[in-house]
């Protein structure tokens, strides 16, 4: 287990700069996820951790050690690819042993290890398949293994479970996280779909176009985002944006109102507004909640209605000509073309500024 700091990063290639000085501190035993659309750069950062990418500026320290110019060998890492990188002609036993084998470990070593690892992941009735033989989850099980008997200071985890298909995805991130819970090590995880992030992570960086955009734990970003790409990217299905106008202002407040939104005091989340400025109003699906068309803080009509089970989600054309969308945990049918009014607790919603809009991700 170990440390992890990264102070102003940096990376480019010839002229253009990808990541642009990026400072995070990764704590002993932590597991830390890297999230954010394709081309942020996450990636990036992560084989620049692992000494696949050289650093152009900046300094990155493992253990306290400084690395920017050690070879991956000598770092400490241990990295689990997209792809399981394992070789077709060895058996499951040697693959795991692969790493241990080439630094020329003896013999008991290597089987010790193996065992401990095969124990660890639940492969035992494994090690003497081929990987013609595995399941797309029990290659991944297999490449996870050989990183295990590295002992590494770090574990880095590259997008591992995105060739697996939905169930096996969910089984194999559990399976991430009990491995977590189980060694105690310090992870690093790069990943864009944001359900990975939310449930496996005890810290989140979102990242967008090489720069953070806000570090904290899963529930801290998902009630507290910074900015409306942090708002936009985190929670399924997406937070609502509303364009609003911003009346009278006070202490930590402002009032908002629409043509489709009755007038609300909403928290400002420490931001500066003025009467008369253009903002955005943000409120997550979750927070909508049904009533009559003369009810609630907002009026519309039902476009339409997807019934999934534990949860409906309504798309609502408000009258303004605006969409929102409002996720109710029932089962429940509302035709399209139904008025339609919905509430929300004005103190869970965030106001951003109108120029911020840049920053949404859709």
């Amino acid at each position: 287990m170990a440390t992890v700091r990264l102070r102003n990063l940096r990376k480019s290639f010839g002229a253009v700069e990808v990541i642009k000085g990026v400072d995070i501190d990764i704590e002993d035993g932590e597991f830390v996820v890297f999230v954010g659309p394709s081309g942020c750069g996450k990636s990036t950062l992560l084989r620049m951790i692992a000494g696949l990418e050289d650093i152009t500026s900046g300094t990155l320290e493992i253990d306290g050690v400084t690395v920017n110019d050690l070879a991956p060998k000598d770092r400490g890492i241990a990295m689990v690819f997209q792809t399981y990188a394992i070789f077709p002609h060895m058996t499951v036993r040697e693959n795991v042993a692969f790493g241990l084998t080439i630094a020329g470990a003896p013999r008991a070593e290597k089987e010790r290890k193996v065992a401990e690892a095969a124990r660890i992941l639940q492969m035992e009735h494994l090690l003497d398949r081929h990987p013609s033989q595995l399941s797309g989850g029990q290659r991944q099980r297999v490449a996870i293994g050989r990183a295990i008997v590295r002992d590494p200071k770090v574990f880095l985890f590259d997008e591992p479970l995105s060739n697996l298909d939905a169930a096996l995805r969910m089984d194999m991130r559990m399976e991430i996280g009990k491995l977590h819970q189980n060694l105690g090590a310090s992870m690093i995880y790069v990943t864009h779909d944001q359900v990975e992030a939310m449930t496996l992570a005890d810290k989140i960086v979102v990242l967008k176009d090489g720069e953070v955009m806000q570090t904290g734990t899963p529930m801290e970003l998902y009630h507290n985002p910074a900015n409306l790409f942090v708002a936009g990217f985190l929670g399924a299905p997406s937070m609502n944006f509303i364009k609003v106008e911003v009346g009278s202002v006070g202490p930590g407040q402002a009032t908002v109102r629409t043509p489709a939104l009755d007038p609300i005091d909403v928290p400002t989340g420490g931001r500066s507004f003025k009467g008369g400025d253009k903002a955005i109003l943000a409120v997550r699906p979750q927070y909508l909640t049904p009533t009559a068309p003369d009810a609630g803080m907002l009026h519309g009509t039902v476009a339409l209605t997807e019934r999934l089970g534990a949860e409906t989600v309504i798309d609502v054309t408000l009258r303004d000509g605006g969409s929102i969308i409002a996720a109710i945990a029932e089962d429940r049918v509302l035709k399209p073309g139904t008025e339609i009014g919905l509430s929300f607790d004005a103190a869970k919603a965030h106001l951003f500024a109108d120029e911020a809009l840049h920053t949404e991700p859709h």
